[in-house]
């Protein structure tokens, strides 16, 4: 098989088709690969390339050169949406990555509802797409993922989050008002990237896990507005990949049902026995960002060949990497992966 480019490599996994190889990438958003070291060698730092769509786009350039993801992932945080509701924001430093400093609504009963396409014109929701517009036509042989909020954490970083998960229980209607509420600004902010190039849309969900919702709350509120959203990418023409967060064994049953074509999870998940148990998912994953971040290099590199051995289609980090992971312990990784032959 002649081997494909990054763009070709990821879209015949996710169109599940048989690639030359595992791609390895990094999404963006909760997986935000701007690391110190790269923003030193590049001179391209944060927060100033969260505002700015020519250096959002410069940086992911450099993150990719630096650390040999296949990829272009933006944006840098999981605040781009929580922002345009109304959300405080906290950007951060060059070693800290933005958090919400202070949710817009105290609780699910205090949403105020507004047009969702008059959100959508707001914040950087255009900076965001203008950076991925300036790679999608800069490189096109490298695919440009682009990461947005899970429904569920997006409304537990609009919404105080404690009250907002005591409302899932107490107040249901309420809290299904306000996910349905963000599940359609999601839908319609992968439309607009869908217009600019986006390759592919990573939902990240780190509060959707069923450690936080338990079973029968993920099956009623995290899964049909996954669902909802990667319906919506779909029809905006765009694969997705989702990321669920910690020990997702609980609910393994109810991934499918998702409808995604990726799922990436968390490293105390046995990806190998996920695949085989779930031979429909295309699993993305998953080593251990701790491990990223204090290695040794070595037994980085010996999970990768684990990970290829296994089948696991995508290689990617498990969760959010530190800022201050190492280049040298990326690169072990990347570098196993760029190396491997055919399977």
């Amino acid at each position: 098989m002649d081997e494909l480019t990054p763009k070709q490599r990821l879209l015949a996994v996710l169109e599940n088709k048989k690639p030359d190889r595992p791609p390895v990438i990094c999404p963006g958003g909760m997986m935000n690969a701007a690391i110190v070291e790269v923003m030193q060698k590049s001179g391209v730092t944060l927060p100033e390339a969260h505002h700015d769509p020519v250096l959002m786009a410069k940086l992911a350039g450099f993150i990719r050169e630096y650390t040999g993801f296949e990829n272009f992932g933006i944006p840098f945080c999981m605040t781009v949406e929580a922002e345009v509701f109304g959300s405080a924001i906290d950007f951060g430093s060059l070693t800290c990555e933005p958090k919400i400093a202070a949710e817009s609504f105290p609780n699910t009963a205090g949403a105020v509802y507004h047009d969702v396409e008059e959100l959508l014109q707001q914040g950087r929701i255009r900076t965001v797409a203008e950076a991925a517009s300036k790679l999608a036509l800069d490189y096109p042989e490298i695919p440009v993922l682009v990461s947005l909020t899970g429904p569920v954490s997006l409304a537990a970083s609009v919404v105080d989050p404690m009250p907002f998960l005591k409302d899932l229980r107490k107040h249901p209607a309420a809290a299904h008002r306000v996910l349905a509420y963000v599940s359609s600004f999601l839908i319609g902010f992968a439309r607009i990237l869908a217009k600019n190039g986006a390759t592919a849309i990573a939902l990240g969900d780190p509060t959707a896990t069923g450690e936080i919702l338990g079973p029968a709350m993920f099956k009623e509120y995290a899964v049909p507005y996954l669902k909802k959203v990667v319906d919506g990418i779909h029809q905006a023409g765009l694969p997705a990949i989702v990321h669920i967060c910690g020990n997702v064994s609980p609910v393994k049953n109810l991934l499918p049902s998702i409808g995604a074509d990726a799922l990436s999870v968390d490293a105390l998940i046995n990806l190998a026995n996920l695949k085989e148990e779930f031979p429909t998912i295309k699993t993305m994953g998953n080593v251990s960002t701790y491990l990223l971040e204090f290695g040794p290099a070595d037994k980085i590199q010996n999970v990768t060949r684990r990970l290829i051995l296994e089948g696991i289609d995508i290689i990617a980090p498990a969760c959010g990497l530190s800022t201050s992971s190492p280049l040298e312990h990326i690169q072990a990784m990347t570098t196993t992966v760029s190396r491997a032959l055919a399977r």
